[in-house]
């Protein structure tokens, strides 16, 4: 698997600037690009190389170095032309990963047609918070396709003192269990001897069907 290094991001609107600021805070190496002088001399502060540009063209990308990064994340919000451009002249000079934030079904099929990457943060934020709010043992959910998901959630007081094959979730709710969060520490390291207790996390997944059965059946 590729360790990518060198990253771009165009467009530092709250999400790119998050973006770039993690990425940052994780060493790794970042060129900026917005039109915004205020933002870029911010994320500037942080250790990355900025450009400002007021618009899109290939020459300009390549002039910031954007034939080089490994993957170019376009954060470019409400423009949706200078979306498409950015991510069309970033795949043009040879970016093998090219992930585009879509407002739209209609902008994310133009976007995957020409090859990018799509993601909807708010929409991916929306179901993250409407499944931790229906119950409240949720902590946090990570879709992984429209009908699989890792859910987060705190051992329920059922579960307290018990085994992992006691609980048994895999026969009983069609559930894996994959991490325990102990003591503020985690561990995949989990045998049928593994003991549970309230004040855990725990880390399961399944289909969102069988979930939501198993949160049902908590309330």
């Amino acid at each position: 698997m590729k360790n990518y290094r060198t990253f771009a991001v165009i467009g530092l609107g709250r999400f790119g600037y998050q973006v770039a600021k993690t990425l940052l805070e994780l060493g790794q190496s970042v060129i900026a690009i917005d039109k915004d002088e205020t933002v870029l001399e911010s994320i500037s502060k942080l250790g990355a190389d900025v450009y400002i540009m007021n618009s899109i063209n290939k020459e300009s990308l390549a002039e910031c170095g954007l034939n080089d990064a490994d993957v170019v994340v376009i954060g470019i919000g409400k423009d949706i032309e200078a979306s498409i451009l950015a991510a069309l002249n970033a795949i043009e000079l040879g970016v093998k990963r090219v992930v585009c934030k879509a407002n739209s079904d209609d902008h994310a099929k133009i976007l995957e047609k020409i090859g990018a990457e799509i993601i909807f943060p708010e929409i991916d934020i929306a179901k993250r918070l409407a499944y931790s709010v229906t119950n409240a043992l949720t902590e946090d959910i990570l879709p992984l396709s429209d009908d699989f998901s890792i859910i987060q959630m705190k051992v329920p007081y059922i579960f307290d003192s018990k085994t992992v094959e006691e609980i048994n979730l895999r026969q009983k709710y069609n559930l894996n269990l994959i991490a325990i969060v102990h003591d503020g520490k985690a561990t995949g390291n989990i045998t049928p001897k593994t003991m549970l207790y309230s004040s855990d996390s725990m880390y399961i997944c399944g289909t969102n069907k069988n979930i939501t059965e198993f949160q049902d059946k908590l309330k």
